[in-house]
């Protein structure tokens, strides 16, 4: 009789399973199926670097997940012709940058700097600078191994919707490679902050002369600069690649878009007022020079060059993720909101070894953040407040302080 009950009831628990599991809306029933995360592992075209050289690359059209979907993640690292990786100090990854692009249909396969202004569009992230600076959906430099860039569920970055899509245009994707090959090199440091004594540059990429007091930074190690060599050192040229793995699901209903806002805490902005109202006008320099505190005899101040700047946000939304960008010498960044609450803080980690994504004194990582949901919510029109911190116990030329961040405008 104990042996029939026991049957009965393990019966009726797996009938009342069933009515249960066919109970459950088809949103939910359905959600590992419609949520199932794909990946694809891609490669930038080669870029070829010899000792000192320097390559800042745009490739058009570069391969990349087709159709309506939300991105996920997106993560990058520099290999050979093998996929070995690369370590920094042989391949310095300056940057790397994934921008959109809508483009006449019949065109795609053109070289996009070859184009007329006419045949595409800038398909940029939310702002906050003026176009064509800092447009990018994805970018990251020297830490781009050990920084998360995972976009947590139910959120994602929509690309591809087509009623987004200009008439009579497709969207692509473009990749900006920044890599400076700093094996013999004379000062690997120098090298990497671009200091324009090393590359012996007196003029930017277009010809223009360049301003006496500008030391070091972008504008001098552009496509086809090298860096002084030590005398005698013979290197052979290397085939790179940029080796990128994106992850993405399907779009549907369940999941909720975020907007990209990208800060630079050397953005010279101010308010202006127009026929519509007061609108903000920004001139993001994208980079900065840090001065010596010995120089500035300002070494009681322990050595940390301190700049911020308060930024007008556009939209409102409930804060995703954030990450900032430094170079080495870095030693954090943070927003904050219009009543000094913390919105976000991220820190540089510093390899400490030899293997690819621990190279000592390189920046190989930066923490990020990822709030509760809810917890952070921004308004629209508030005032944020981004502070980028340096050692200048040295002088460092050409650094960055951005702050990379996805809102929500709704909750999940």
């Amino acid at each position: 009789m104990l042996r029939e009950m026991k049957t009965f009831n393990l019966g009726w628990l797996l009938f009342a399973a069933v009515l249960l599991i066919s109970a459950l809306p088809f949103s939910q029933a359905s959600r590992s199926k419609q949520h199932k995360v794909k990946t694809g592992v891609f490669r930038s075209p080669q870029f070829v670097l010899g000792p000192g050289s320097v390559a800042n690359k745009l490739f058009s059209n570069i391969d990349f997940p087709r159709g309506h979907i939300a991105l996920k993640s997106f993560d990058a690292e520099v290999v050979d012709e093998s996929g070995n990786p690369i370590p920094l100090y042989d391949t310095y990854l300056h940057h790397w940058l994934v921008l959109k692009f809508y483009v006449r249909k019949g065109l795609e396969n053109q070289d996009i700097s070859k184009l007329n202004n006419s045949d595409y569009i800038s398909g940029r992230n939310s702002g906050i600078c003026q176009d064509g600076a800092l447009d990018q959906f994805f970018g990251l430099g020297s830490e781009t191994r050990r920084t998360k860039t995972r976009i947590p569920d139910p959120y994602g970055i929509e690309i591809g919707n087509p009623t987004k899509i200009p008439s009579g245009f497709v969207e692509t994707w473009g990749l900006n490679v920044h890599a400076i090959d700093t094996r013999g090199v004379e000062d690997r440091t120098g090298c990497t902050e671009c200091r324009c004594n090393l590359y012996n540059v007196t003029k930017e990429e277009d010809g223009t002369p360049l301003s006496p007091n500008y030391d070091g930074g972008l504008s001098c190690c552009y496509d086809g600069t090298k860096c002084r060599l030590k005398d005698g050192f013979i290197g052979i040229e290397r085939n790179l690649y940029l080796q990128y793995t994106v992850k993405w699901i399907d779009m549907n209903s369940l999941i909720v878009p975020v907007n990209i806002y990208i800060f630079d805490v050397s953005d010279t902005w101010k308010k202006s007022r127009n026929s519509t109202g007061i609108n903000s006008e920004h001139n993001c320099q994208v980079e900065y020079q840090v001065e010596s505190c010995r120089a500035t005899g300002s070494a009681n101040d322990k050595c940390i060059d301190a700049k911020s700047v308060s930024l007008e946000m556009p939209f409102g939304g409930y804060l995703v993720y954030g990450v900032a960008h430094q170079h080495a010498g870095g030693t954090g960044s943070a927003l904050y909101g219009k009543d000094g609450r913390s919105l976000c803080s991220s820190i540089p980690i510093y390899g400490t070894g030899e293997e690819a994504g621990n190279e000592n004194g390189y920046i190989v990582g930066m923490s990020t953040c990822y709030p509760k949901p809810g917890t952070k919510k921004i308004s629209k029109g508030e005032t944020l407040i981004l502070e980028s911190n340096y050692s200048s116990i040295k002088q460092h030329t050409g650094v960055m302080g951005l702050f990379y961040i996805l809102v929500a405008e709704t909750l999940a």
